[in-house]
């Protein structure tokens, strides 16, 4: 399912609007008050929709803060494509695009608490919803990545664990548990997963061992 999708099918295009009138909602009384201050009757209030038709769109808060936190990514998807960064190598690329999302975060604290509380009390209705924040999460990674060629499973794994990390040092800022600088760094320590990950370059002709030439006539043979 899809963000414009629904359990009745694909939404049409006055349906996707209403919805994305939602999510503005939600996003402003999130940025103002955080997680509690997002109250389903006072978001259909501002997005000028019926209770029960916010609810068929989100069945509860944390879907609808789900739903917001994988808008934000998206957003910030489309950033990495606009503006790549510039690192020398992968894991260079992956710990720049992170920080860069994570300060863009830093800028919207009561947001971002709102986002990461529903993530963590999604149970598995909600399951859906949080494997997308996921997966759009791995896109950011892989795009910024940029790797030359398709990544090999163990490429793929490194790309989950710092998906994972970024995830953790988020509510651990949040939490007031990290620093940003040990936010920082735990980005960086895991995004050079890829560079551990990333097969060595095969060895050319001029790598390869060439063979001893043998020693000058009338040297001295060891032992002899």
């Amino acid at each position: 399912m899809t963000a414009n999708d629904t359990a009745a099918g694909p939404l049409t295009p006055r349906q996707a609007e209403r919805r994305r009138g939602i999510l503005r909602a939600a996003t402003a009384l999130a940025a103002r008050g955080g997680f509690e201050a997002v109250q389903m009757r006072e978001v259909a209030e501002s997005a000028q929709v019926a209770l029960g038709t916010l609810y068929r769109y989100f069945p509860s808060k944390v879907h609808l803060l789900v739903a917001v936190m994988r808008e934000q990514l998206e957003r910030l998807h489309e950033q990495v494509g606009r503006r790549p960064p510039t690192g020398a190598d992968p894991a260079a690329r992956v710990a720049e695009a992170l920080t860069h999302a994570f300060h863009a975060l830093q800028r919207e604290p009561r947001l971002a608490e709102a986002m990461v509380r529903a993530l963590s009390f999604a149970d598995r209705s909600v399951g859906s919803e949080v494997d997308e924040v996921a997966q759009v999460t791995s896109a950011i990674v892989l795009a910024a990545a940029r790797l030359p060629d398709p990544p090999t499973a163990g490429q793929q794994a490194a790309l989950r664990v710092v998906a994972h990390t970024w995830h953790a040092t988020l509510l651990a800022w949040l939490s007031g548990r990290s620093s940003l600088a040990e936010v920082r760094a735990d980005l960086h320590t895991a995004a050079r997963l890829l560079t551990l990950a990333t097969p060595a370059k095969p060895a050319t002709a001029e790598d390869e061992l060439q063979p001893v030439p043998p020693p000058p006539r009338g040297a001295a043979r060891v032992g002899g």
